[in-house]
């Protein structure tokens, strides 16, 4: 049974949704509108996973000034990579791919080991911030707001999120924080959005390929992202909040000397 099959079926509210996504995603265009000879001041942020797929063709169909990125950390699963390079060709508003800075990835490697994200919660840190946070930063670097696909029904932790959060220093869209799941494959069905063959295979949310598993039914949403270790630390850093107010693009990659050893 495909991701279509099993998860479309809109709420009642789905229309209503679809309005407001469009609403947040005009109005945060017209904000954050390039100045002359500029590059606008607002982005979207893409894993290419179901929410960001449905973001990007909203963003598409309303021919909307906002361009698009993918972090490529170089451990993304082949399914993830693919889709990328469609995603590409087939996207009207310009798509970035940002990697991690090849000598930090080899020296962590060296140090550390290829899986080294398995032997404690501060090494997949670690891993997260040079193949993620660092490269985050460039993605961002210059822009006032940034376009992330985070809904309330995604985990606990993300059940307050906002159409739109001001509490940081960077301002974060969130157009789609009041759809259901049902909502979301809804709406990928009925407008024949590409998306991740891994959703068909149980992955409801897909990061790196060693850290991301197929759930089983009944599970928690994000259940299947660094299974190994405690709920609470299931965050790679991109949507921590901060006690400074700093956002988390403003967290870059240690130097590999300063990395924790396991």
């Amino acid at each position: 049974m495909s991701a279509i099959d099993l998860n479309a079926r809109p709420s009642r509210d789905f229309s209503l949704h679809i309005a407001e996504a469009q609403s947040v995603l005009s109005q945060a265009a017209a904000q954050y509108a390039a100045s002359e000879g500029g590059t606008a001041l607002i982005t979207q942020a893409s894993s290419l996973g179901a929410e960001d797929v449905v973001i990007s063709h909203i963003i598409n169909s309303l021919k909307l000034d906002i361009g698009i990125f993918v972090l490529e950390t170089g451990r993304l699963h082949k399914e993830t990579l693919e889709l990328l390079e469609q995603f590409k060709a087939d996207s009207r508003a310009p798509v970035t791919v940002y990697k991690p800075v090849e000598e930090s990835v080899v020296q962590f490697v060296a140090k550390e080991g290829l899986d080294a994200m398995y032997k404690s919660i501060d090494l997949r840190k670690a891993c997260c911030g040079i193949r993620k946070m660092e490269p985050l930063e460039r993605a961002l670097k210059g822009k006032e707001a940034w376009i992330t696909g985070l809904r309330r029904e995604q985990s606990g932790a993300r059940a307050e999120v906002p159409l739109v959060d001001v509490s940081e220093k960077r301002v974060k869209i969130n157009p789609l924080a009041n759809w259901t799941w049902g909502d979301v494959w809804h709406y990928i069905k009925e407008n024949k959005v590409a998306y991740n063959p891994l959703h068909d295979a149980f992955f409801p949310s897909i990061g790196c390929e060693p850290c991301t598993r197929a759930i089983s039914m009944g599970e928690d949403f994000r259940s299947g992202r660094w299974w190994w270790e405690d709920e609470a630390a299931k965050e790679c850093g991109l949507h921590v909040k901060h006690a400074d107010g700093t956002d988390s693009a403003a967290v870059s990659a240690l130097p590999v000397s300063a990395l924790p050893t396991a």
